[in-house]
């Protein structure tokens, strides 16, 4: 067998549809547009959810909730999680991404003080609870707030 003798298996390759190629072809004449009506002229087509000048589903259906575009939303971390690293350390939010025990930079970083800890760390954060900035400054380490 050469190359040249090589052919694809039948059925393998499908020809495209041709419309609007006379009657026998099946999509001749109105080429599957329908006879009138906005469908059938050129250009003519409706935008996506538009049910003829029925109301639509998207305003038929209940709307429901309240979201405040002003809140500010928190990646938090409990001291129990601050408690892996070393003696020394400032944690910041760029190590607690690469640990990846916060998500991203764009949430402002809130410390909870759920756990305990006993190694003396600079935690840098935007928020602390009461409770997390007792146990930090317990255990002998340091705060500082991001504005």
């Amino acid at each position: 067998m050469a190359l040249h003798q090589l052919k694809a298996n039948k059925g393998a390759r499908k020809q495209r549809t041709r419309w609007g190629r006379g009657i026998g072809s099946g999509l001749g004449k109105t080429s599957g547009r329908g006879i009138l009506g906005q469908g059938s002229r050129s250009g003519g087509s409706v935008r996506p959810g538009f049910e003829g000048g029925q109301n639509p589903l998207y305003r038929r259906i209940p709307k429901r909730g309240f979201k405040n575009f002003t809140t500010l939303r928190y990646d938090v971390i409990n001291i129990a999680d601050l408690s892996q690293f070393k003696d020394g350390t400032e944690v910041n939010p760029t190590l607690l991404i690469e640990k990846g025990l916060v998500r991203s930079k764009a949430l402002a970083i809130k410390v909870l003080g759920n756990g305990k800890i006993d190694k003396k760390l600079k935690v840098v954060a935007h928020h602390f609870s009461q409770s997390a900035l007792k146990a930090i400054t317990d255990a002998g380490g340091t705060t500082e707030v991001i504005k």
